[in-house]
């Protein structure tokens, strides 16, 4: 039997009340034209010609519940009998947190989906006013507690670096996010997206620019609140695109490996606390679950260099240890 995947189906700026500043769902999703019941069916039976089974069928972009109720109930009907036959398992959707009621819920569950996605962005009022979100907090803490209490997974989406943002309040919407109880949370940290208003923004120089290097930084503060919180980050940093890729994003935190370098960080902050009292000029080797030998490195030795120079230390080097988990040890000093 073939692997359990992800069938993604885009439905770009469909249901949007308005454009937030950010935004330009065609170009991030790579997809100009919004799917039809066609479209599902046509996935569907090229996934079902593989021999996939149990498959999810997954609706990106714009506002699902937004759209005009006769277009979501097209969607989801086409996909019915390939949930009838076992082709798909379960169905999750997008949407904004003001684009949420008990009659949308008790309608798509009707359909079987089973996992919706909240656009929150942020928690702080004053950042989604200047990124033009039109809506505010109190919707997300009303739209999440109607998710679960109608016996959906809630996924949660957040954003760092938007306009009117500091790491602080970003770390305090991870935090109010938190609090919410999700059963995941997508980290979006902003991309300058060419022809969007956050770009004349920027260029207009009322908007400073969220750097990959600012995004990692608030990132590290942010992932190991979830982690602790038991709370899965299933997406940090945007799906890389040719179209991104290739003059799409001109400015911000774009970068294919952006979880990779935040994770990286992570541990790096936490091998620098493990490693404050010991002595200048050692040679250390520390060890790290397989997986995460590279991560520990860093990209190009990052995290060698910068704890070597920091601490003052002769050497550092980084050793497998199977069967620690997360935990940093240290395997060894010479003086």
């Amino acid at each position: 039997m073939a692997r359990r995947s992800i069938i993604p189906l885009f439905v770009p700026h469909l249901g949007c009340p308005n454009d937030c500043v950010f935004c330009d769902q065609k170009r991030i999703c790579c997809s100009r034209s919004p799917a039809c019941g066609a479209d599902v069916a046509c996935a569907l039976d090229a996934a079902r010609a593989r021999g996939q089974r149990g498959v999810e069928l997954a609706f990106y972009g714009g506002s699902f519940t937004a759209i005009d109720r006769e277009i979501q109930r097209e969607l989801l009907a086409a996909a019915a009998p390939y949930r009838a036959d076992g082709t798909v398992r379960t169905i999750r959707l997008s949407t904004r947190p003001d684009a949420i009621d008990e009659d949308v819920l008790a309608f798509l569950k009707s359909w079987g989906v089973e996992t919706v996605e909240l656009g929150t962005q942020s928690m702080n009022e004053q950042v989604l006013l200047a990124s033009g979100r039109g809506h505010r907090a109190a919707d997300t803490v009303r739209a999440a507690g109607l998710v679960k209490s109608a016996g959906l997974n809630l996924i949660l989406q957040m954003m760092t670096g938007l306009p009117d943002s500091s790491r602080e309040t970003d770390v305090q919407t991870a935090r109010d996010i938190i609090a919410l109880g999700p059963d995941g949370v997508r980290i979006y940290p902003t991309v300058i997206v060419k022809n969007t208003a956050l770009e004349a923004m920027w260029r207009a120089g009322l908007y400073q620019e969220h750097t990959v290097e600012a995004a990692v930084a608030v990132c590290a503060d942010i992932l190991p609140l979830f982690q602790e919180a038991g709370i899965p980050v299933i997406r940090l940093g945007l799906n890389p695109t040719e179209e991104l890729s290739h003059g799409g994003a001109v400015g911000g935190a774009y970068h294919p490996a952006l979880g990779e370098l935040v994770r990286s960080e992570v541990l790096r902050r936490r091998a620098r606390a493990l490693l404050r009292d010991v002595p200048a000029g050692a040679a250390v080797i520390l060890g790290v679950e397989p997986r995460a030998v590279s991560a520990m490195t860093g990209q190009h030795r990052h995290n060698i260099a910068s704890l070597c120079a920091d601490l003052s230390l002769a050497s550092l080097s980084v050793c497998p240890a199977a069967g620690i988990g997360d935990e940093i040890i240290i395997v060894d000093v010479r003086e």
